[in-house]
């Protein structure tokens, strides 16, 4: 018998939608700064962006993961999201 793996499921901060983890881009608070992590292993406090430069807009003009993140988050961190895509 064959197992089924499941798949693991987040939810996007910006748009609500729950999506398979490999489709979305997580926004890490550490003890650093804020980071994206690419490798979704980064320790601290995370939020999950649907991987879409539309999403990443909204989120940086409503300040959205300001308020999840409970930091805020810089210019430079948005600029790294837009290269993603």
């Amino acid at each position: 018998m064959n197992k089924v793996r499941k798949i693991p499921m987040r939810m996007c901060v910006v748009t609500k939608e729950k999506l398979p983890k490999k489709d979305l881009i997580r926004v890490v608070r550490t003890e650093t700064g804020v980071v994206v992590d690419a490798t979704g292993k980064v320790n601290g406090h995370g939020a999950y962006l649907k991987k879409d430069l539309i999403v990443f807009e909204k989120a940086e003009k409503t300040k959205i993961l300001d308020k999840v993140l409970e930091t805020e988050v810089p210019k430079e961190v948005y600029d790294s999201l837009k290269k993603l895509i």
